[in-house]
């Protein structure tokens, strides 16, 4: 389950990106937001940190905390984020759709303990989905996740939402998720999945997610079509 903070911080963000707080205006203050909320000063704190760190808002000393986001062109995932497909195209306003193109079960061989991290011997399902968006195949995920952190997985619950499953039925909390993004030449795989018109590279995002235990639980490999997505982080610089 999300924490308070969180939550707060999800509405907050949601408020900016519709306009309420618009960009170089100042959102309310501390004490308005904490009466709103019904939350600690601690608690709406931990929500603004979260909502500076993903380049919404910037604290300006002795005036206020200021509105730095503006809207990016295409669909917006944020690297910095634990965010599901499904979150995410909502907030983009988009229909979405996921097709399980394999789901089988497997052992780790020792070069596939190698490149994922997963122990050798481990039990993985491994899944191949197509994501849709707004009716175009544009991401190509290629998933392997630990059985034992994941029991009862089916194919039906990929196609809604591994995550739902995993919080909302499991109890999961999912707290890290570690990625690299590069560049590649598109391959057949790529041409055979996904809507690429005359494309000839796909934007890779590659991901281990880790559990509050600690436990990595997943490593996702997502292939995009390059014309339909703006990633970004923000960074802040420290003295």
């Amino acid at each position: 389950m999300k924490s308070i903070y969180y939550e707060i911080f999800e509405s907050l963000r949601d408020r900016i990106e519709d306009g309420e707080f618009p960009y170089q205006s100042y959102i309310p203050s501390e004490a308005v937001l904490v009466e709103e909320y019904e939350c600690s000063h601690n608690t709406l704190r931990k929500a603004l940190s979260v909502l500076r760190l993903h380049g919404y808002v910037q604290p300006i000393q002795g005036k206020g905390v200021l509105v730095i986001w503006q809207p990016s062109r295409g669909a917006d995932f944020v690297l910095g984020d634990i965010e599901t497909f499904k979150e995410a195209a909502e907030r983009n306003g988009m229909s979405t759709t996921t097709k399980v193109r394999s789901f089988e079960l497997i052992r780790a061989d020792a070069e596939l303990a190698d490149a994922t991290g997963f122990a050798e011997d481990a039990e993985l399902y491994r899944i191949e989905r197509v994501r849709h968006l707004n009716g175009q195949a544009l991401i190509y995920d290629i998933n392997y996740l630990l059985a034992s952190v994941v029991p009862g997985l089916t194919p039906q619950i990929v196609e809604r939402s591994v995550y739902e499953y995993l919080e909302g039925t499991l109890g999961m909390h999912i707290a890290t998720s570690k990625r690299t993004i590069r560049v590649e030449r598109v391959t057949s795989a790529d041409r055979m999945a996904l809507d690429l018109l005359d494309y000839t590279m796909v934007a890779v995002v590659h991901g281990q997610t880790f559990n509050s235990d600690g436990v990595m639980f997943e490593v996702t490999t997502s292939r995009h079509r390059p014309d339909f997505f703006t990633f970004h982080d923000t960074a802040i610089r420290g003295y």
